[in-house]
């Protein structure tokens, strides 16, 4: 059986570019996570200890998103490898990083990167 546990939207402010002002302005990213793990045990036993803790993922975003990068697939790849490290019954993750305002000419909702693991 595969479970999902998917992170919809969630919005960081942070300083990831290429460009110097980038990194001393920031904006705002959208974060869409998508992670697979047999979860059918909590299912049963509605115990916290027979699941991925969500709020433990949570966590290990917001802290790779205070890192400043250059690449958002640096980012991407630093928050899969720790996800990854720490819960070893997940076996597939796919991560979404959109950057909102990206300093280049046109209109745009943003830029985004896919990886998946």
């Amino acid at each position: 059986m595969t479970s999902k546990i998917i992170f919809e939207n969630l919005k960081i402010y942070a300083y990831h570019g290429v460009l110097p002002e980038e990194t001393l302005i920031g904006t705002y990213y959208f974060l869409n996570i998508e992670i697979h793990a047999d979860l059918w045990k909590a299912v049963g036993t509605d115990d916290l200890n027979d699941t991925i803790n969500y709020a433990e993922i949570n966590e290990i975003i917001h802290h790779e998103m205070k890192t400043p990068s250059k690449l958002m697939e640096h980012v991407a790849g630093r928050i899969l490898k720790q996800i990854k490290l720490k819960f070893t019954p997940v076996t597939f993750i796919k991560i979404r990083i959109t950057k909102t305002n990206p300093p280049m000419t046109g209109e745009m909702h943003g830029v985004s990167v896919e990886i998946e693991m």
